[in-house]
């Protein structure tokens, strides 16, 4: 049997999502997408995960807009996304409606591919995408790839990597996708998961990894995972590739070329797209979006268990507080926060749920004198089952006698998409049904975006393009 490995280039998403906020213009895409065609890629990721609120925030863009682009100059690749299960493109747990038609719509505009995750792998919280997977993505050959929040603590062996994956693929999932969004899966414990999961999971089930390059172990991973049988690895084209981002795609193309790994992929045809990405990444960093200290190593990811992303946030939380230099009581109270909450992995939202919550314990000088909402919600339940007991004490204080939820979160939510359209016309705002998934995911935001696109469709308010801001 060949042993050929597919690649997923993260170039149109994640690799400028790590790099650059998410920055990237639909029209600094476009000029190569048709070479990105030809390469013979297993799948582009192009949309999901920070896209909406980016385009809409930032770029004055409509993100479903993007999509339809990319799917018209994409004719052979598979453009694939990434969605957060019940939280959807936002942060909070939306109504079954929602993930139905946010799901739906995705298919019908051109994606191929969707990724869901749990930030807390509780499979109930993926139950409804995973679902609306299945049912519109047949007439697509939609692909639904279900990814396990890779991390580590005392409960995260083998054994529940692997029953967690059996678990996904009881519920469809076609791919299962090791997802080390922090670059904390090491290249020996790489191998034996993918071994591992590969002699527990179905010879049809094909094993997908997502790692980051953050600690510089990225390329090692890939390379290890790749002799213990995975079938598809993550990467990102070199200009912005490595750091926070992807492992790069031409380096782990070069090694493979001539043995049974062989991707398939022409090398020659990667270099003129990289050149043109690479005056993107020029064109980024002059514009202030891309830092390129994102590109070195940071061990601190491997020694504190901190993605790259949250120690960012981090800093700017004490920026803001005027305590900047208690950065290493914070690093050193993350770890701490995560033991009293369950071991939550730290992927979105679970992430900066607990590194606020680092900051405020810090900053005040005494644990959990002040307590978030989100961190409260946390101990309650209402994110889902947490992968370990709480620290009982921690929660009588953080609780302060709430009740706790041992069901599924979104069973207490009715039914939001009428009701969000409903609002939506009666502002003059309704254009497609698309907005409406806009709407819900950042009201505000898009509401401002709206009135943007409305005053530069009718020809008014010239000096509105400019600022985004709509005068009310």
């Amino acid at each position: 049997m060949s042993k050929k490995v597919m690649i997923m280039d993260t170039i149109l998403r994640d690799a400028h999502q790590s790099h650059a906020a998410t920055r990237m213009r639909t029209e600094q895409m476009i000029p190569v997408l048709s070479q990105l065609d030809e390469v013979g890629y297993y799948s582009l990721e192009g949309w999901g995960g920070a896209t909406f609120d980016s385009c809409m925030r930032f770029l004055h863009e409509d993100p479903w807009e993007r999509l339809r682009t990319l799917r018209k100059y994409l004719k052979k690749t598979p453009i694939q996304m990434l969605l957060r299960g019940q939280n959807l493109l936002g942060y909070r747990n939306y109504a079954d409606d929602l993930v139905e038609r946010v799901v739906e719509k995705s298919f019908e505009n051109g994606v191929r591919v969707i990724r869901v995750f749990d930030a807390l792998n509780d499979p109930r919280n993926i139950e409804a995408s995973m679902k609306a997977m299945k049912k519109y993505g047949e007439g697509y050959g939609g692909i639904a790839e279900a990814a396990i929040s890779y991390t580590s603590g005392p409960v995260y062996n083998l054994d529940y990597f692997v029953n967690l994956a059996k678990t996904y693929e009881s519920m469809g999932a076609d791919n299962i996708c090791i997802k080390d969004m922090a670059n904390l899966l090491l290249p020996f414990d790489a191998y034996n998961l993918v071994i591992a999961l590969k002699k527990a999971l179905r010879p049809e089930t094909k094993l997908h990894l997502h790692t980051h390059n953050t600690t510089g172990t990225g390329d090692m991973v890939n390379l290890m995972a790749i002799q213990a049988g995975v079938d598809i690895v993550d990467t990102a084209l070199s200009p912005l590739g490595n750091g926070t981002s992807q492992p790069a795609t031409e380096p782990l193309v070069a090694t493979l070329k001539g043995t049974e790994y062989d991707t398939g992929i022409d090398l020659e045809k990667l270099i003129p797209i990289a050149e043109h990405f690479k005056k993107v990444a020029q064109e980024l960093e002059k514009e202030g979006s891309l830092n390129p200290k994102v590109r070195q190593v940071d061990v601190n990811t491997l020694i504190y268990q901190v993605p790259g992303g949250m120690l960012s946030n981090l800093m700017n939380q004490l920026k803001k507080a005027g305590k900047e230099e208690k950065l290493q009581e914070v690093l050193a109270e993350v770890p701490n926060v995560r033991r009293d909450c369950g071991y939550p992995p730290l992927v979105t939202p679970s992430s900066q749920i607990v590194g606020t919550q680092a900051v405020m314990n810090v900053v005040m000088g005494e644990r959990y004198k002040m307590v978030t909402k989100e961190t409260r919600d946390l101990f309650a339940g209402k994110y889902g089952q947490l992968p370990m007991p709480v620290n009982e004490e921690v929660a009588e204080k953080v609780l302060k006698g709430e009740k706790r939820i041992t069901y599924r979160p979104a069973d207490d939510l009715q039914p939001e998409y009428e009701k969000l359209k409903a609002e939506l016309v009666e502002k003059g705002l309704y254009t497609q049904e698309e907005d409406v998934l806009s709407y819900a995911s950042f009201p505000e935001v898009a509401e401002n975006f709206f009135k943007w696109r409305k005053a530069a469709r009718e020809g008014v308010d010239g000096d509105m393009a400019k600022t985004g801001v709509y005068p009310v």
